[in-house]
């Protein structure tokens, strides 16, 4: 396996800046298993005030909160997609985000580094944060 450093990355003070302004967070790969990376940091920000949108092929509901197969079905607008995708899922998670046209955060969680995907996602001017933890780092704010 190839590991990559984060070539495009935000840094501390525009995460500072994400999280005054972002409120609904889409969280993709987020999995119903409560022992689960995706499901502890969802939990942790929604409990912390952000507005969670699970995005999940096999569920209806997660953490209280209605589940889409898609970024494209979500009728409402989002303002942050935070990934616990494997890093080659980033590429057609950029295009989804550049085809929805509202989000302005693209967050992949520890461990997933994807820098084409990534600078597609900045070149269409969102922010981006790469092989960082949301819950880390909204923690230690």
């Amino acid at each position: 396996m190839e590991c990559e450093f984060p070539s495009v990355n935000a840094n501390k003070q525009e995460i500072v800046e994400i999280f005054k302004s972002v409120k609904t967070i889409a969280v993709l790969g987020l999995s119903p298993d409560s022992s689960k990376d995706s499901y502890k940091v969802a939990a942790y920000l929604q409990a912390h005030g952000f507005q969670i949108v699970p995005v999940y092929p096999k569920e209806e509901t997660i953490l209280g909160e209605k589940v889409y197969n898609s970024l494209a079905e979500i009728p409402f607008a989002i303002d942050m997609v935070n990934i616990f995708r494997k890093p080659a899922a980033l590429d057609a998670i950029a295009d989804a985000c550049i085809a929805r046209g509202d989000i302005k955060v693209f967050w992949a969680q520890k461990g997933i580094v994807n820098n084409e995907a990534a600078q597609k996602a900045k070149d269409a001017g969102m922010i981006v944060v790469q092989n960082l933890c949301s819950m880390v780092e909204h923690s230690s704010l």
